[in-house]
């Protein structure tokens, strides 16, 4: 369970890759220290106060409830957290991209959450306070929760984040933008996960090299073509994070109803995702190794 033993901000801002690692000791990568809060505020610049997704409190209340929820096993509050986060910070893609956001918020914000959900080993990678979008511990959070969420289902984004190997490689992928592509990944791997398939995260490895591959000589959105996303009905939801409450902890939250994905094109990739995955091969891992036993960087 985490335990602030800092100030917390009233509203989230931006700090700066290069002023996280001046700061970033070895004392807190391995929680024994905290970021000197103060002396960081004077690098940030604080976002627009007027705007309440931008406040920290609500960000700050999700990540004490999942601390609370999956004490036992850090790695499940992914599932838990990754929807509701998004949720909760209300923005376009141009703002999540963004990494000076995240750095504020892993590092002023909530560093001994960084610390209770990446400690590997005692100690935590610094791609986890500043980083890639698929490595820093919130913005992979958000992105996970952006890339495979279908249209205001958040439903997918649990599966997504039931294997780790889907956010730490196929995250990784530029096919991933390709929503059509992104789910039926989903629905290969929600179909491996219902007949028992051992070793997901190897076939996770596999099927998601596969696919890069075939993405030099197949073009997935001909073959399997997107819905256009409704930018009107993404910002009317951002928009609503001035008068809406904060997201349920017990029920899924909604997310933006900007268009669902067209489920004639995912059936169109299952068969063929399947059919790499059955050809690739599968490196395996030993179980100690294996990125669903632990969080690999």
């Amino acid at each position: 369970m985490m335990a602030s033993t800092h100030a917390i901000p009233q509203v989230l801002g931006q700090l700066r890759g290069a002023v996280v690692m001046k700061y970033l000791g070895r004392g807190i990568q391995t929680g024994d220290e905290v970021p000197p809060t103060a002396t960081l505020l004077k690098f940030a610049v604080p976002l627009e106060e007027g705007e309440l997704r931008w406040h920290a409190g609500p960000v700050r209340d999700l990540l004490v409830e999942a601390t609370e929820r999956f004490d036992e096993k850090p790695s499940s509050a992914d599932g838990w957290l990754a929807p509701r986060l998004h949720a909760t910070l209300r923005m376009s893609r141009s703002e999540a991209a963004n990494n000076e956001l995240w750095n504020y918020l892993a590092f002023i914000v909530a560093p001994d959450y960084v610390v209770w959900r990446h400690r590997n080993a005692g100690f935590v990678q610094s791609a986890r306070f500043t980083g890639p979008h698929y490595t820093q511990a919130f913005s992979r959070l958000w992105w996970a929760a952006e890339l495979f969420r279908n249209s205001d289902d958040y439903r997918p984004v649990e599966v997504a984040c039931s294997v780790q190997d889907v956010l730490n490689t196929t995250m990784r992928l530029d096919v991933i933008d390709h929503r059509p592509t992104a789910h039926a990944i989903l629905r290969v791997l929600g179909n491996l996960i219902a007949v028992g398939s051992p070793r997901l995260g190897d076939q996770v490895n596999a099927l998601s090299s596969a696919i890069n591959a075939a993405g030099s000589t197949l073009v997935y959105d001909v073959l399997a073509p997107d819905a256009p996303v409704d930018d009107d009905a993404l910002a009317e939801w951002i928009a609503e994070s001035q008068i809406l409450g904060v997201v349920p902890m017990e029920q899924m939250p909604e997310g933006p109803s900007d268009g669902r994905v067209p489920e004639s094109s995912i059936k169109t990739l299952v068969p063929m995702f399947e059919q790499m995955l059955a050809d690739a091969p599968k490196r395996k891992r030993s179980r100690h190794s294996s990125a669903e036993d632990i969080d690999a960087v």
